[in-house]
């Protein structure tokens, strides 16, 4: 059997003359891209030109909806109920869906963003609100979910098809969870280590926790950080890696 793996990036999340990420160098490297709808970063004007650069390259699109926290970054938690999340949701991937639909294309997928992420992650009832906002904005988009999460069955008793998702860039809890952002071995800086660990979680689907113990995940994206430096390096080290392995780099598209 031939293994395969999507790569996705979080892209889009520039706000009027403030720049963030490396977009324009990560998209010919990527087969999905995480655009950002306005309440973490991006901006209309943003949304619609990170579009229109992943057509170019035929990357698929998803919504990246985060926290209204554009001075955090939607980094810093949130005291929210699972009613207001969901509103937020459907707000976000709505006005990307918007956007998409000027360019003549649709979402493929959604993928919370930075806190909402981790929180949904854990949180059952959040895990269900952004499920089922997806689901009733478009019933066919791919849900993205941390792998062996609560988003994951979240997602699926919703009734959305699943993207369990891995990371190139980041460090892992034993428990399954990314060590967070606060604790200095939260990123993985060397394009190599983080070659190893993406080359074993698609193989073997395990990844080596901080800890020391394995963690069974199931790979089905890899997210790649464009927001760090050496971000184009990574991505280009991966997609290189990934094909000399053979193992296929694609979307993961929508059934519908």
């Amino acid at each position: 059997m031939t293994l395969s793996i999507d790569l996705n990036c979080d892209m889009g999340e520039s706000f009027g003359a403030w720049k963030m990420g490396h977009d324009d160098e990560v998209l010919p490297f990527v087969t999905s891209a995480n655009i950002a709808c306005g309440f973490h970063g991006g901006d209309p004007t943003v949304m619609r030109k990170t579009v229109q650069e992943a057509l170019k390259h035929g990357v698929a699109l998803g919504a990246h909806p985060g926290l209204p926290d554009l001075t955090g970054f939607g980094r810093r938690n949130m005291d929210l109920s699972p009613q207001s999340a969901y509103d937020m949701v459907v707000v976000q991937v709505g006005a990307l869906a918007g956007v998409a639909a000027s360019q003549g294309a649709r979402l493929n997928h959604v993928k919370a963003h930075g806190a909402l992420y981790n929180m949904a992650a854990k949180n059952e009832e959040l895990a269900r609100a952004l499920a089922q906002a997806v689901y009733d904005v478009d019933p066919g988009l791919v849900f993205f979910a941390l792998a062996s999460s609560a988003m994951i069955a979240a997602a699926r008793d919703a009734g959305l098809q699943v993207a369990e998702e891995v990371f190139a860039d980041r460090t892992y809890q034993s428990d399954g969870s990314l060590t967070p952002r606060t604790r200095p071995e939260a990123m993985i800086v060397d394009s190599q280590a983080s070659i190893q660990q993406v080359l074993r979680m698609v193989r073997e689907q395990k990844v080596r926790s901080v800890q020391g113990s394995d963690v069974s995940v199931n790979a089905g994206t890899l997210c790649i950080h464009g927001d760090q430096p050496g971000a184009v390096v990574f991505a280009k080290a991966i997609r290189a890696a990934l094909q000399a392995e053979n193992i296929d780099v694609k979307a993961v598209r929508r059934a519908g």
